[in-house]
């Protein structure tokens, strides 16, 4: 078995009750298990807990019970250590405006603890693309060159495991792409990822490993392949050579017709067979002029489980 990167063990974060408002849960008893070498998802609706755990793997905030283990170092145990192998990309832009991005890595080492001799600002900003501005003070950067400072922030102390909280949350197309090749990059060169995002078609592309957090309960763990056949559905769509006045029938069918004229067929793949279907269309006297098929994605899935609460 893969050694894992992060182990978290029955996290419970309970927030106390202040101004008369009732204390909150945000973590119930959340287990995971990241994976070393992993680009790991970490989804969920708004409110569900993943800010929380992000900032109690980061030491940001204190959790109130159970065990995390931070590329084997526990966190009760070794929380320098723990802190140590991980950077955090955040998804608020926090930079000091008066900052240059040079000046900014420099102080992100030294809070670190890195070494001058050791220290990497200069290649760093060539890698996420900011030499150019290395000089330029952090407020007169665009959104998307901030995003690509809070990248290098989290990279100025070489950690096993990089954190992205929606990093490409605002961002054009060309950032996005610039973002996701640093991070095959990142990911090719052996740092373990977790990636939060809302955007599930990227989740569904980058990552080995998804879990799905909701009521700060982690709802579904699984590869990405696994998780998205979880929904045992598919859809034929078939757009027939003619008029169809009856509509195919069948069981287990669901039969409806679609504003381009198409036909769709919908059924479980556990249950009906696709020659049944072909067969239910040629009982219905229907001829195909073309065909195709449609399978659940992660935003499926993902609905499928948040949906009812």
């Amino acid at each position: 078995m893969t050694e894992a990167a992060i182990e978290i063990e029955g996290l419970t974060k309970t927030y106390r009750a202040t101004g008369g408002a009732p204390g909150k849960t945000a973590l119930d008893g959340v287990s995971l298990r990241v994976p070393e070498g992993a680009v790991f998802g970490l989804l969920g609706p708004n409110g569900a807990g993943k800010s929380t755990l992000i900032n109690i793997l980061a030491g940001l905030v204190l959790k109130t019970s159970g065990r995390v283990a931070i590329w084997g170092f526990d966190q009760d145990v070794n929380p320098r250590n723990s802190r140590a192998a991980i950077g955090v990309m955040p998804q608020e832009l926090n930079l000091d405006p008066f900052f240059t991005p040079r000046q900014t890595l420099e102080v992100q080492a030294g809070l670190y603890g890195v070494p001058r001799a050791r220290r990497r600002s200069d290649e760093i900003l060539e890698t996420v693309g900011l030499s150019d501005k290395a000089h330029a003070y952090a407020r007169t950067l665009s959104g998307g060159m901030r995003r690509r400072l809070l990248l290098a922030k989290a990279l100025v102390h070489d950690p096993q495991i990089i954190v992205l909280d929606e990093p490409t949350a605002g961002v054009d197309i060309e950032l996005r792409q610039m973002l996701w090749a640093e991070v095959r990059r990142l990911n090719a060169a052996g740092k373990t990822i977790i990636l939060t995002t809302h955007y599930l078609e990227e989740a569904e592309e980058m990552c080995d490993e998804i879990a799905i957090i909701h009521h700060g309960r982690v709802v579904a763990h699984d590869t990405t392949p696994k998780l998205l056949a979880r929904l045992d559905a598919k859809t034929m769509v078939i757009h027939p050579d003619g008029e169809v006045p009856v509509l195919p029938s069948g069981p287990g069918l669901e039969v409806a017709r679609r504003p381009d004229g198409a036909i769709a067929l919908s059924y479980k793949t556990s249950q009906t067979k696709a020659e049944a279907v072909l067969e239910a269309i040629r009982a219905a006297g229907i001829s195909i002029r073309d065909v195709r098929t449609e399978e659940p994605d992660l935003e499926d899935v993902f609905l499928d489980l948040t949906r009812a609460g």
